[in-house]
């Protein structure tokens, strides 16, 4: 598998199955899509934004929800396993992505897993085992969400972001830049800096690139 970020900004997500699997994706893709629920009863009042509509997701009915969500991914997570396998299949004959909560391992083409994330401002890491063992990535997540390290993160993101431009409209050569923003996020000078209340990040991040462009000139 290959890790991809895809922008659900505008796109719908149609998930099936509103028990506790269900809620939790609907939650995740509710911040970003309009998601719809179809499932006969809720066991989790938890589900964000998403539309959540009473009905009894079989067979007969799922190329009708289709047709009427037009879903740019779709989620089986109903614990009817023939259910989830009709869904697949009107999914890959449309070509929408899908996600089956009830398989593990190997996907086929088309197949996604939904990675657990840490998520700070525009700083988001991925984490996935496979689809093998959700159990160690929801523990990595735990983890990462506590590290200061991945809080800083937001905010080197949003100073490099600002020095790259800076030095792309000062007519800075590509490679000089990006050697530039290297130095900035791999030596310790920042990070300290963005460590302690008392330095300015930016001041410091400042001064990285121009030791780096003084050395180049």
């Amino acid at each position: 598998m290959i890790p991809l970020f895809h922008d659900f900004d505008g796109e719908r997500v149609l998930i099936f199955g509103g028990g506790r699997v269900g809620a939790r994706k609907a939650r995740r893709f509710a911040r970003e899509a309009e998601t719809f629920v179809v499932s006969p009863t809720y066991t989790d009042a938890e589900f964000g934004a998403a539309d959540r509509i009473r009905a009894a997701p079989d067979q007969s009915a799922v190329e009708m929800w289709f047709d009427r969500v037009a879903p740019a991914l779709v989620v089986a997570a109903t614990d009817d396993e023939p259910l989830n396998e009709a869904i697949e299949t009107v999914a890959r004959d449309r070509g929408v992505l899908v996600n089956r909560a009830d398989q593990s391992g190997p996907r086929d083409a088309g197949s996604v897993v939904v990675p657990a994330t840490v998520r700070q401002d525009s700083v988001v890491l991925a984490i996935a085992t496979g689809g093998q063992s959700p159990a160690v990535s929801r523990i990595l997540r735990e983890r990462l969400e506590n590290e200061v390290y991945v809080q800083q993160a937001e905010e080197l993101a949003r100073i490099t972001g600002a020095l790259r431009e800076q030095l792309r409209e000062a007519g800075v050569d590509p490679e000089t830049r990006r050697q530039a923003i290297r130095d900035v996020v791999k030596g310790d000078r920042v990070w300290k800096a963005l460590d302690s209340s008392g330095s300015n990040g930016q001041e410091v991040a400042a001064d990285v690139i121009s030791d780096v462009i003084g050395d180049t000139s």
